[in-house]
């Protein structure tokens, strides 16, 4: 019986079959897992990333995360985080706060700085209609307005979860160094290993001497503590292996964070093996 299933799951995975694999699954009370792994929801990126957050916080004993979205224009996306949030929190029992950041008047102003990549983008792109989209969010979302360099520090500084996911799409160089100085400051609070979702990486104007690339390599350049780097592994064992999304996974790990649980574990082994001896 267990092979005849090993060869059904296999066969429905084959080029042929698999869109019609992903249809059904979408349509049919599957685990929230199972949809992840088919990419059977509007937008996997977030699913794949809260979901992977709250495995992380359960084995780190941590109780609640916070997944963010910055760069919240019309609103579909926060709305689509918050959706997968409650669904994530049902089956894992993770407490998840959605909190969604912009500046509510699109783009900022950012004159001719290669950096910001004005050949794409205009002042004022992506407005939002604040008081329509707060009148759909859900209990478990809070929609931030402001500049990110004001609002996300004092937002740190008061967060009661940990940072589990962080979804980046705000287009600038700036305001994407703006966002990652969330991983410098002392009172952050994160899981040693915190999924993120970048979107505007793998366009044809897209390089690491600008935008979203460029404020990544600067910060690993810069911050000893927290490194981000691509999500390695992701694409295993999927039937989309080749999605363009999963290019644009990566994780922010605390380095910090990851030493002071390894020196914490050994203390224990060595008290543990003191006692038996």
């Amino acid at each position: 019986m267990n092979k005849l299933w090993n060869f059904l799951k296999r066969f429905s995975a084959e080029p042929p079959f698999r869109l019609f694999s992903k249809m059904l699954i979408s349509r049919m009370p599957c685990s929230i897992r199972t949809k992840a792994r088919w990419e059977a929801v509007p937008r996997p990126n977030y699913l794949e990333g809260v979901l992977a957050a709250a495995d992380e916080a359960k084995r780190e004993g941590v109780s609640s995360i916070a997944a963010y979205e910055f760069g919240v224009a019309g609103g579909n996306g926060l709305l689509a985080l918050a959706e997968m949030a409650e669904a994530v929190e049902r089956e894992t029992g993770i407490e998840i706060k959605v909190y969604g950041f912009d500046a509510g008047s699109g783009l900022p102003s950012f004159g001719m700085d290669f950096r910001e990549h004005p050949d794409q983008w205009i002042p004022g792109d992506y407005p939002m209609d604040q008081s329509e989209l707060r009148k759909r969010l859900k209990p478990n979302t809070t929609l931030i307005i402001g500049e990110i360099s004001r609002t996300l520090p004092d937002h740190i500084r008061a967060l009661r979860e940990h940072i589990g996911f962080v979804s980046v799409d705000v287009d600038l160089y700036s305001s994407t160094k703006d966002i990652l100085r969330m991983f410098e400051m002392r009172e952050r609070r994160m899981l040693r290993r915190v999924f993120m979702y970048f979107d505007d990486v793998d366009f044809i104007f897209n390089h690491r001497f600008a935008g979203e690339l460029l404020a990544i390599d600067e910060f690993n350049a810069s911050v000893s503590g927290v490194k981000i780097d691509r999500w390695r592994g992701i694409q295993k064992h999927r039937p989309f292996s080749e999605s363009p999304w999963l290019q644009k996974m990566y994780i922010a790990h605390d380095l910090e964070a990851i030493t002071q649980a390894s020196r914490a574990r050994d203390v224990s082994v060595v008290a543990i093996d003191g006692a038996t001896k």
